[in-house]
């Protein structure tokens, strides 16, 4: 069955997934574009912010926060371990899961990439005006 183009077009339209996915790509662009600097990306950043506690993270606290699977998160906190900004070691009380914290280089890099996302957040808040606490409001409800 041929599907006519006008479909095609009224898809484009009104897909709330295909916008807020269009939206959640150049937000992600923008962040990192201003965090390359750094050698950092969003994704980076805010798994770093994530583990940005006062004590060790498990992983499926921080899965859940950025809700990310297991998996996708595993395979990012990798990269982050071969930097030497995040380290991961047993979880004492349960010896087949993991526990994550930033080092003392990965605490120092996100203290200099702060700043940054401050900025670039305060330049959306700007450009976006009024409207951010209700679009904020809408992707919780979302989650």
């Amino acid at each position: 069955m041929l599907i006519p183009f006008s479909t095609t077009l009224h898809v484009r339209d009104t897909c709330l997934c295909l916008h807020v996915q269009r939206a959640a790509r150049a937000l992600a662009r923008r962040f990192d574009l201003a965090l390359k600097p750094l050698g950092l990306n969003n994704g980076q950043f805010s798994l770093m912010m994530a583990l940005n506690r006062p004590a060790p993270a498990p992983m499926g606290s921080v899965a859940n926060v950025l809700a990310m699977d297991r998996t996708t998160l595993t395979a990012a906190v990798k990269v982050l371990e071969r930097r030497g900004l995040v380290e991961s070691m047993p979880d004492p009380k349960d010896r087949r899961s993991r526990l994550m914290k930033l080092t003392a280089e990965g605490t120092a890099l996100l203290s200099t990439a702060l700043p940054i996302w401050t900025r670039v957040h305060g330049e959306l808040d700007t450009e976006i005006g009024d409207g951010i606490a209700p679009l904020r409001n809408t992707l919780a409800s979302i989650r």
